[in-house]
């Protein structure tokens, strides 16, 4: 049996989960995997749209074939170049000789640049459109949602939206492809992280996006990762439009780095404090323990953000230093930072920890806390005042 499900009359699901990858990007944690969709468009002229990733080809090309039953394919629509989505290109050239490739002006060098394939390509502007029969595609630029040559594809007979990464999510489709098949709550953190790691740099091209799509009426969603939107179509594009705001809710993410306990001390001394103040959506992450896609995710949802760390070697402890590193280049916007830590010969991780807070310009809520070897009395009474000073802005933010 293939994998293939109508998504609509003679349009098809026929993509592949993947449950080996560790790591998306070499990266990413995936746990619970992940599912790379392409479609196919069964009509007068027949379009692939998207394919995946190469480790899935003889899948997904079988799954293909169950669904031509001989025809050859006449287009393939190529929304994104990223190779988990191009990485089975050149085998359906081989397979379909004829099929025009269709892109826009800034998929073709990548196209060439990845695969070597530079014959047989179709270049398709804003608003331009090719009709396969009873379906119509219509082309959207959405660049750098979330890389320069991004697109998206609407079927507008039936109102489907071939979003590319756009509304995707980690985890497999185990048995399930549409939303309101599948449990929601299962996958909420993948979908959430997902959106945080992958698209959240680029909350900006997210919103142009979503005013561009605005006006369409969208039946479903088909992304190239997570189950295609058709009942809760309203709430995912709520979900994003939250997102690329950088739209946060009352709540603390605290993350720390400790060698010996102390300034995990400090880190539970601080939770402790906002609790007694009614900060009641707390999160705490050992950064050498939980990986930085987790606390991320995290600091997308909670506006208040507490990060403290030990000295290490003079500076900055190196999980912590991955953590910042990461949220300076996503260019994570509109939090209130408190900071703490300890040393206990030399500093570095408070003072790096400061020159964080000034290039990512986030509101600094107190004066940080550094303990000097174990924390002392004065210094839990510095833990207390940024516990505070942080439970008095949120409140503010909030009432």
């Amino acid at each position: 049996m293939h994998n293939r499900v109508n998504i609509s009359d003679k349009i098809y699901w026929v993509g592949c989960n993947d449950r080996r990858t560790h790591l998306f990007e070499n990266y990413w944690p995936i746990p619970k995997g992940v599912a790379y969709n392409s479609y196919v468009i069964v009509d007068e002229k027949i379009a692939i749209v998207d394919t995946v990733e190469k480790g899935a080809m003889d899948e997904y090309l079988d799954n293909i074939e169950a669904v031509l039953d001989g025809r050859q394919a006449d287009y393939l629509i190529v929304n994104h170049m990223e190779p988990d989505h191009s990485g089975s290109i050149r085998s359906l050239t081989e397979r379909y000789p004829n099929m025009q490739i269709v892109g826009n002006k800034k998929t073709f060098p990548m196209l060439k640049g990845f695969y070597g394939i530079s014959e047989n390509l179709l270049e398709v502007k804003e608003g331009d459109s090719i009709d396969l029969g009873e379906h119509k595609l219509n082309f959207a630029m959405v660049p750098m949602l979330h890389w320069p040559e991004t697109m998206v594809t609407f079927e507008s007979t039936k109102g489907i939206l071939f979003s590319g990464d756009a509304f995707g999510a980690f985890g497999t489709l185990d048995g399930s492809i549409f939303d309101d098949e599948l449990d929601l709550d299962y996958l909420e953190e993948e979908i959430s992280r997902y959106y945080s790691n992958i698209v959240g740099k680029y909350g900006s091209p997210t919103q142009q996006a979503l005013k561009k799509l605005g006006g369409l009426d969208i039946k479903m969603i088909c992304a190239t990762h997570g189950p295609v939107w058709r009942t809760h179509i309203a709430d995912i594009i709520a979900k994003y439009d939250k997102w690329s705001k950088y739209d946060t809710d009352e709540g603390v993410v605290i993350v720390f780095s400790s060698m010996y306990g102390n300034t995990e001390k400090m880190a539970d001394n601080i939770a402790r404090q906002l609790v007694k103040r009614g900060i009641k959506k707390i999160r705490i992450h050992d950064a050498s323990k939980t990986h930085p896609s987790y606390i991320i995710n995290d600091i997308f949802r909670f506006r208040g953000v507490i990060l403290g760390s030990c000295a290490y070697n003079g500076g900055l402890f190196p999980a912590m230093e991955t953590l910042i590193h990461e949220l300076q280049n996503m260019a994570v916007k509109n939090h209130v930072l408190g900071i703490f830590g300890s040393k206990a010969w030399g500093g570095g991780g408070v003072r790096t920890l400061s020159k964080f807070a000034e290039t990512i310009k986030w509101e600094v809520v107190a004066e940080p806390a550094e303990a000097l070897c174990a924390p002392a009395n004065k210094d839990y009474n510095q833990c207390e005042a940024i516990a505070e000073s942080m439970a008095n802005r949120l409140k503010e933010l909030y009432s």
